[in-house]
């Protein structure tokens, strides 16, 4: 089997195949484009992701510097997802992403590992396990989200946190590693922050 059938297999591969590398710097070139794009050329930015991305519905924006190893060719993109500076996906395996989600500054998401067996890192091997984050999910700033992980919808996962493991719907989950604290629920409908009432509703 091919170190190309290997990856998509999730098997444990050679990195530094040049068939593969071949294929990471031209979409690589894309996104090197895009982070160059002047801030003001909009239509621009919005004609690159389309280009980039597997798939991505209307209305996302992704500041730059954005940064992915397969140029986001492998990611999954909803409607209206907003994407904060330095967002970065090893995207080696797909990244599923659904409409609605909001990801702060500095957040890596990650479906790349190597074994824990020297050797093996030795001879240059990784695996790649897709992710997937549902529809209308908040994840804060410098999060780490690892391979292999699921987040269910509508969940808030807070700054700094490391996702490891599954994260069920309707969760508020944060933490090294990241642990569900409380489900999303009735005091939500009242209070936007700390003690700071809402007042507003769409």
């Amino acid at each position: 089997m091919d170190n190309a059938k290997r990856r998509e297999e999730q098997l444990p591969y050679h990195y530094d195949d040049p068939s593969i590398m071949g294929g990471q710097l031209e979409y690589q070139e894309k996104l090197w484009e895009f982070n160059q794009t002047h801030p003001t050329d909009q239509a621009g930015k919005q004609k690159l992701l389309k280009e980039m991305f597997a798939e991505i519905g209307e209305g996302c924006h992704v500041e730059t510097p954005a940064h992915a190893n397969w140029g986001f060719h492998h990611v999954h993109m909803g409607k209206g997802v907003y994407c904060n500076v330095n967002f970065t996906c090893v995207d080696d395996a797909d990244i599923t992403i659904g409409d609605w989600c909001m990801f702060g500054p500095n957040v890596v998401i990650a479906t790349a590992g190597h074994p824990v067996l020297p050797v093996l890192r030795e001879h240059h091997y990784v695996y790649a396990i897709p992710v997937t984050i549902g529809r209308n999910v908040w994840v804060g700033a410098n999060v780490t989200i690892l391979p292999g992980t699921t987040i269910g919808d509508n969940c808030v996962i807070g700054a700094g946190s490391v996702v490891s493991h599954d994260i069920p719907a309707n969760s508020v989950a944060y933490g090294v590693p990241c642990k569900v604290a409380r489900p999303i629920g009735e005091k939500d409908k009242e209070y936007y922050f700390k003690n700071r009432k809402l007042d507003v509703w769409d």
